[in-house]
């Protein structure tokens, strides 16, 4: 079957059709056949019973850079030269016209386009019937940058993880492996000092874990929520006056709520666990008052949401790193932590339907605002 190289109309029809083939339903036909091949988001390659590119889409001229009129109506093998990992001719390989007859295609896998760019690339077989000549190659096509950063965030994820428990398993061992062996030899308040010592750092391990968790199940979108009626002005009470009790001087804080606030339905826990990252932060790498400011937020009526605001006078973020302060491993000018945390405090406010914004506070310093809608659970609407 002869194609025109200048008719990409028809070979986008003959494309549709070998798709509408592979749900071996006539029903399919007609919601399929609506569906231009160049809006795919993948590349897409069709060749016919003789091996003849009848379809090449936009993405797949982008991915393989080669122009649609170049590949239309060439050997499937030439249009798309690939080769696996070890440098083999994958059409070679795979045979699609005259391998066994059994075969529907090949899984997605890793191959190489000429000049050794990667690409993953997944095939099926169109016949007839059973075990009957190939009618249609189709062929998908999809970059591996998405991959590859999800590969590298992993990896950087890994090494993050095993340097920050380095550290505080080897104070545990070594001061457990201490008090073990020379008991006697300390006083009671060396010991007290020892164990005090181990239990911080078994507390450090115990957050980090809990981060890993939390991120998890973000990124998997299985992050659970509690809703509750929350009174966030007594939360950030109670962030508050443990912060003073740590040492931090009580004129440091200067809390201002807007009356009245909605009723707030949300996780308890995960906003505590919002509010005390940001106090944190703003603490440990502001300076001056930290603010805190409370109010509704105007949205479908005007009590629709609750906003927080956490600023502070110190230096500020830069500007060039304002798109990358929610980011995994983003950290400050004063370095320290995991750097996870304003990535999970992004994922709890964006699974409440909440957003949440930096940016530079009245002070010269870091304001975080977020904001979380007012929804009350499902069975009380």
């Amino acid at each position: 079957m002869a194609v025109g190289m200048s008719r990409p109309r028809h070979t986008h029809t003959a494309a549709v059709r070998a798709i509408d083939d592979l749900d071996g339903t006539d029903d399919a036909v007609g919601l399929v056949g609506a569906i231009d091949p160049d809006h795919l988001p993948d590349g897409l390659v069709v060749a016919d019973e003789s091996g003849r590119v009848i379809c090449f889409n936009t993405a797949a001229a982008r991915i393989t850079a080669t122009p649609r009129a170049t590949a239309l109506g060439r050997d499937l093998e030439h249009a798309l030269p690939l080769e696996d990992l070890k440098g083999r001719r994958w059409w070679t390989l795979t045979d699609p016209y005259g391998g066994l007859a059994t075969r529907v295609g090949q899984p997605e896998r890793n191959l190489l386009l000429p000049g050794g760019r990667e690409v993953l690339v997944s095939a099926r077989y169109v016949r007839e019937a059973p075990k009957g000549p190939v009618r249609r190659v189709v062929v998908s096509l999809r970059g591996t940058e998405a991959r590859r950063r999800t590969e590298r965030s992993h990896a950087e994820l890994i090494a993050t993880v095993a340097h920050e428990l380095r550290s505080p398993l080897t104070s545990v061992k070594g001061f457990t492996a201490t008090l073990l062996a020379k008991w006697e030899r300390f006083t009671d308040d060396q010991k007290r000092l020892m164990l005090e010592t181990v239990d911080a750092d078994a507390n450090r391990v115990t957050r980090l874990i809990a981060e890993l968790l939390d991120i998890s199940r973000i990124d998997s979108g299985r992050l659970e929520l509690r809703r509750q009626p929350v009174d966030i002005s007594a939360a950030v009470e109670r962030h508050v006056q443990a912060l003073t009790a740590a040492g931090q001087a009580p004129d440091r804080f200067l809390v201002r709520t807007r009356q009245p606030l909605p009723d707030l339905w949300a996780d308890p826990d995960k906003v505590d666990q919002v509010l005390g990252n940001l106090l944190e932060n703003a603490v440990r790498h502001g300076e001056g008052t930290v603010t805190i400011d409370i109010s509704p937020a105007p949205g479908g009526s005007e009590t629709s949401a609750t906003a927080v605001t956490v600023s502070d006078e110190g230096p500020g973020i830069p500007e060039e790193s304002m798109g990358r302060v929610f980011t995994r491993f983003w950290r400050g000018s004063k370095r320290g932590g995991t750097g996870l945390g304003l990535y999970i405090v992004k994922g709890i406010v964006e699974a409440h339907g909440g957003t949440i914004t930096v940016d530079r506070g009245p002070g010269g310093g870091a304001e975080f605002r977020f904001i979380l809608p007012v929804s009350a659970p499902a069975y009380l609407v």
